[in-house]
This record gives structure tokens, sequence and C-alpha cells, in this order.
């Protein structure tokens, strides 16, 4: 029998393309898992603390609103006034000279600190030294003229009636009556001619610094010229500032209750510096200004570095010496009424809220006063406002990392 030989059936082209068809289609799914995989990691949920945390107090209170709060703390008060104030002299004296004449000597050095009584100009007193002794001499004779009708007057007197008339006795009387008024004629021209005399040495009426001379040795002076020289007394100097026609009527009426109280009263230099003396209450002025209604006050410092120059501008700051204490709140629990006003809201013990009117002072050192409307330890609400209303219930929370009152605080937001 004839062998038979099998030849290997070639495959055909269709199964081949069946088996790349089903590889790519491995491929394809293994692509489609991968990016899957890719999807669903992004979408599933994640672990997120913060959520967590937040979901859990949304689900504690539900549909309240979260707030923050605090204490009204019993504060001391002692926010200073300040005004624009200026120095000025005391006293302030122009050397006017009371006789003419030449400049002879000069005593002093401008700007030197004088002393009452001190010698400051000497002017030539030759001239009036000779009408001293001229005077002098008047004097003399009228009182030797005077001696003589004097004797005259007693002879007159003594002698025998029958030997004078009554007419001469009346004439000796009154010649010497007439010398004696010649004598009090020539002391007063005398204690003038002295007065003049005197005045030839210009001194120092008060204490105080001497500015610029205008006069120097050699000029003729005289009072129709002007002053020699300005001296303005400056220890102790006056700081005079303008006060409000009504805040006058306030410190009056308080000073009528006895209620005005102690003030501490500081200066700020012009450099910006705070003068290292206080001052005290000197007077206030005797009329208001028309055109500012504002009364003068004035005001006594020490000056002994000369620190204050008259007509110099400062500022003054006017606080109490015992300042009051209120209950104070920090400046974000106050708000503005729609109807004018400041309000805040109270923190009740049942979690409720209530809008109250408050009087307040201005802010100091981040904190609010209030005068009327609240009491020490009722709290208020700082933060989380914007959903409160009256007899609103809250879930009262801790206040952000930030506290309330330092620079920079952020409000703790409320869903």
């Amino acid at each position: 029998m004839e062998d038979i030989k099998e030849t290997p059936e070639k495959p055909s082209n269709g199964s081949l393309a069946a088996k790349i068809g089903a590889v790519v289609a491995t491929l394809v799914l293994a692509a489609v898992c991968v990016a899957a995989g890719w999807i669903l990691n992004d979408m599933w949920p994640k672990t997120d603390h913060a959520a967590a945390d937040k979901a859990k107090l949304a689900a504690m209170s539900g549909a309240l609103a979260t707030v923050s709060a605090t204490n009204a703390e019993m504060r001391v008060y002692n926010l200073p006034e300040r005004f624009v104030a200026h120095a000025e002299a005391v006293q302030e004296v122009d050397l006017l000279p009371q006789v003419d004449g030449y400049i002879r000597e000069i005593k002093f050095k401008e700007g030197d600190i004088v002393s009452a009584g001190q010698l400051l100009y000497v002017i030539d007193d030759e001239r009036y030294q000779a009408v001293v002794n001229q005077r002098q001499a008047d004097l003399e004779a009228a009182e030797a003229e005077s001696r003589r009708a004097k004797r005259y007057y007693e002879r007159m007197q003594s002698a025998d009636s029958r030997g004078i008339t009554q007419l001469e006795r009346d004439n000796a009387e009154a010649s010497a009556e007439k010398a004696e008024a010649a004598v009090m004629q020539a002391k007063a021209n005398l204690v003038v001619a002295q007065y003049d005399l005197k005045k030839t040495t210009v001194l120092a009426p008060i204490s105080g610094q001497i500015g610029k001379s205008a006069a120097h040795v050699g000029d003729y002076v005289a009072p129709s010229k002007g002053s020699l020289a300005k001296i303005v007394q400056i220890d102790p100097i006056r700081v005079s500032f303008p006060l409000t026609d009504r805040a006058y009527v306030q410190w009056r009426q308080a000073q009528k209750r006895g209620e005005a109280p102690d003030m501490r009263l500081r200066l700020i230099l012009p450099d910006g510096s705070e003068y290292d003396r206080e001052g005290k209450w000197d007077f206030d002025d005797n009329q208001m200004s028309l055109e500012t209604a504002s009364i003068m006050m004035r005001l006594s410092f020490p000056n002994p570095e000369r620190f204050l120059v008259p007509n110099s501008y400062v500022t003054l700051l006017a606080d109490f010496v015992n300042p009051p204490s209120y209950p104070s709140i920090p400046q974000q629990a106050v708000f503005d009424l729609p109807g004018g006003g400041q309000g805040v809201w109270v923190l009740r013990a049942d979690s409720t809220v209530e809008q109250r009117p408050v009087v307040t002072k201005e802010a100091y050192a981040g904190w609010t006063p209030v005068v009327e409307g609240l009491s020490e330890g009722e709290r208020v609400v700082i933060s989380g406002v914007s959903k409160l209303g009256p007899g609103v219930k809250v879930l009262e929370v801790e206040p952000t990392g930030n506290d309330d009152i330092v620079e920079g605080y952020k409000a703790p937001i409320s869903d």
C-alpha cells in the first residue's frame, strides 16, 4: 500500500486575524482597568479630619449659629485728651530808657539769664548830676530864706502892739509861709533831678532771659527811640490751649458739683519726645473767642532747662491722676445700630442672644469702655454675628488662635 504523507495544514488568514484581535482586546481591557483604577482612586473619599470635625460640629449644632464670646472686664480707662497748645512767657518786659543820653556801658551779654535788679545799661550822667547839684543848692537857699522869714515873723509877734500895725504882722506871716512853700518846691525839684539821675542806670525789672540789645556803647538813646532790649521770663513758663464753650461749661458744672477730677498735665515737645515735668493749673481767660467759640486755658510748667520756648507749639496731654474703671469689651464686639448709636450682642445663660444698646467711650489699648448698658461679667459676642437676631439660640465655640485683642485678629467663620 502506498504510504500517504500528510502535509501540515496552513493557517488561514481568518484565524490569524482572530488571534491578533484577541491580543489587542486584552491590552485594551488592561488599559481600561488601569484608567478606571486611577479614576476610582481620585473619586474615593479620603480621610479629612478638619472636614470630619466640621461635619461633627454641624451635626451637633443643627441649625444653630456658632459664635465666640468673652466677658466684660473692669478696666482702668485713662485715655489722654490731646490739645494743640503753645508756650508763652508769664512776663516779658521791653526795657525803655526813661532819660535821654549816650550809652556809656553795657553790663550784660546778649542771651544771658538776668536777675531782677541787675544793672544792665549805664547812660552818661554828668548832665543829670549837675542838675541834682543845682536843685540841692536851690533847696539850701530856700531853707535859708525860710529861716529868715520865720525869725522876722516871730519878732513881729513878740513886738509891742502899739509899735507895729496889724498889716505888718500879716505881711510877716505871709512872707514866712511863702518861704516855707519855696522850700517844699525846692525839695520837689531835687527829687525829680535825683530820679532822672537814678534812671541813667537801667536795671532789670524782672528775672529772665534778655535778648538782643538794640543799642550799643556810644549810641544816643531816648524814650521816643524805642526799647533797648527785651527780657522774657522763661521759668516758670505758661502753656495755653483753647477749650470749647461746651467743654468749659461742663467743667464748671463738675466743679460746682464737686466732681471735677484731678488731672495729670503733660507735654509732647516739637521733636515728639515727652517733657519730663508735669504742669499745674494757672487760670482761665475771662472771655470767649467770637471766632472759635473757645476760651483760653493756661497752665504753668517749670522750665529750668529752657526746653519750652515762648511762642513755640506743643501737644498737651491731659488724663486723670486717679482714673476711673468701666466694664470693657474688645473693640470688635461693638457695632453701629441702624437708628444711630452703638450696640452689642449679649449672650444669655440659655444660649440666646440679646441686642443691647450701649454708651461707650473712645477705644483705648484695644478695649472699648462701656459707660451705660453693660455690667461687669456679662458675656458679649465677639464673632459670628452675621446670622444673629434677637432671641436667636446659638452655639458658643472657642475663638480662633488669634486672641481677640491681638492686632490682626480674624473672627472665626460660621456656616
